[in-house]
Parts: structure tokens; C-alpha cells; sequence
């Protein structure tokens, strides 16, 4: 049992041999602009899917260099919220 717990944390979950999160992103941004694009302008397909491929391997060379991409980038959207302060002062103080 100890196995499973130790490789589900050094191995964290991939999309196509990247980090899910910036993996789903990349497509979640770049296809619904691909079809506007297509039913707007009638722009060949073809240019969107290079650039998808493009901001994919570009995914997979930053998920190689930090395979925790996708836990970073869930744990800084979760501690970049401001805080209130019980006392005035200068800047964010973790204070409750």
C-alpha cells in the first residue's frame, strides 16, 4: 500500500506526457479560438493546430524541468488571495 501512495506522488498525473493542469489549458484557450476563428474568418485549421502542438511541447519541456507544474500552479492560486488585516499596516500580513 505504501507503494501506491509514494507513486501517485512522484509521479504526478500527465496529458498527453505533460502536467495536466498547463496541458488543459493550453487547449481550453487555444480550440475555442480556433473555431471562432474558423466560423469568423474561415482561417485554415491547420495554422491553429501547429500552434497547439507548439504551446504543448512547450508544456512537456516545462513539465520535464518541474514535473509538480500543475500542484504549483493549484497551490499559488489558492495562497495569491489578499488578506484582511485586524490592524492597519503597510503591505499583506498573514494575520486572521
Amino acid at each position: 500500500m505504501r507503494d501506491i501512495i509514494l507513486k501517485a506522488v512522484a509521479n504526478p498525473p500527465k496529458l498527453f506526457w505533460g502536467p495536466v493542469l498547463p496541458a488543459a489549458l493550453n487547449a481550453g484557450i487555444q480550440i475555442p479560438f480556433m473555431f471562432m476563428a474558423i466560423g469568423i474568418w474561415q482561417i485554415n485549421p491547420l495554422i491553429f493546430i501547429i500552434s497547439i502542438v507548439i504551446g504543448h511541447l512547450i508544456v512537456v519541456a516545462l513539465g520535464s524541468k518541474d514535473p509538480h507544474l500543475s500542484g504549483m500552479l493549484q497551490a499559488f492560486g489558492t495562497t495569491n488571495m489578499p488578506s484582511t488585516n485586524l490592524y492597519r499596516v503597510k503591505g499583506r500580513k498573514f494575520e486572521p
